[in-house]
């Protein structure tokens, strides 16, 4: 198991200096931010990155993300043009190490969230979701006002896309996601990359938009869309359990076992209502969702590939970017890795 932890680069409160002093922190998590969606990243830009990380004992060879323009999802014909990019981005990427590439296939909106600063009684902020709020607001008016979108697109221009988007249901996004696939599967061959899709956040359909990476079963097709080891998971604990119905524990004990979990993201959630979560601190018991059970699973299924605490609270009078402040997603990670020894040492009586 590979511990990892997101940065945002240089703007980022987050320093690497706090990151490295993290007990058993191995890996960072990043991205170039600076280059639009659909364009070619810089090697300078890439090997900024990973030097930066090396002079603080730290690796960079796992990317959240290299982002799918719009018009691959909606199948234009200009989709060729940021394939290829994307094929590019690939061999840039493992030039500079990268062994992993995390991604999405959500249209328009990344994860959703209806505040980022909901006030715990602990004094505690967190982010929640209520799916009453976010319906209440329609995209197409211009009065979206959530997290988790691409908040550079003008009124305008998002009723355009969302527009575009009413002739592309699941089944055809499905095939847009199969053809992309079937491009860029065979470069990450090529250059021993794993590229490993991040589930639907939350994993159902909002505004009349698609979502495809939802539940057990969809996993399972969107892994044989191309079946090669290279085609994986980011397997997010609390994007997927969001639906109570989503088996964590068995997800990861039939996928983890088939080597297609190169990349865990693991928090906890707590239930609120029907399609309502609050995020809580990692601990088991904070939330709805068993972190021992899953962190078992992984243990069970030798899972050696990168893990990473997920969206943390602000604590401490700590400031910074929603679900990405240092101090709780610090404890997370220590917290994790507490569980894996334990489980580690309990195996070998």
């Amino acid at each position: 198991m590979k511990m990892s932890f997101r940065w945002y680069g240089n703007d980022d409160p987050v320093t690497l200096t706090n990151i490295s002093q993290i007990p058993g922190m191995r890996s960072v998590v990043s991205a170039v931010y600076s280059v639009p969606v659909g364009e070619v990243w810089p090697m300078e830009a890439i090997l900024e990155i990973k030097d930066s990380c090396e002079k603080h004992g730290l690796i960079f060879d796992i990317v959240e993300s290299v982002p799918v323009h719009e018009d691959i999802k909606l199948g234009k014909p200009s989709r060729e043009r940021y394939i290829e990019n994307y094929c590019q981005n690939i061999r840039n990427l493992a030039k500079a190490g990268v062994k992993v590439i995390c991604y999405n296939f959500m249209p328009v909106f990344d994860w959703l969230r209806s505040s980022l600063n909901f006030e715990n009684e602990d004094g505690s902020t967190s982010l929640i979701y209520r799916e009453e709020d976010v319906l209440a607001m329609d995209p197409s008016k211009g009065d979206l006002s959530l997290p988790g979108w691409d908040s550079s697109y003008t009124k305008e221009s998002l009723g355009k896309l969302l527009d575009e988007y009413k002739g592309i249901d699941e089944e055809a996004l499905w095939r847009n996601v199969e053809y992309f696939l079937k491009k860029i599967i065979p470069v990450c061959e090529e250059c021993d990359v794993k590229m490993a899709v991040h589930p639907d956040d939350p994993p159902w359909g909002i505004f009349g938009l698609p979502r495809i990476v939802t539940t057990e079963e969809n996993l399972a097709r969107y892994l044989a869309l191309v079946d090669s080891p290279c085609n994986g998971l980011t397997l997010c604990t609390g994007s997927l359990g969001a639906n109570p119905e989503n088996d964590l524990p068995r997800m990861i004990r039939r996928f983890g076992a088939e080597g297609k979990i190169p990349f865990m993201h693991v928090r906890n959630i707590k239930y609120v209502g029907e399609r309502g979560f609050n995020e809580t601190a990692h601990k088991t018991e904070c939330g709805s969702l068993n972190i021992y059970e899953i962190m078992r699973a992984l243990y069970d299924v030798k899972f050696d590939g990168y893990i990473r605490p997920d969206h943390g609270r602000m604590i401490w009078g700590e400031t910074g970017r929603p679900g990405y402040g240092l101090y709780d997603r610090a404890l997370g990670a220590v917290y994790l890795n507490g569980l894996w020894e334990a489980i580690n040492k309990e195996n070998e009586r």
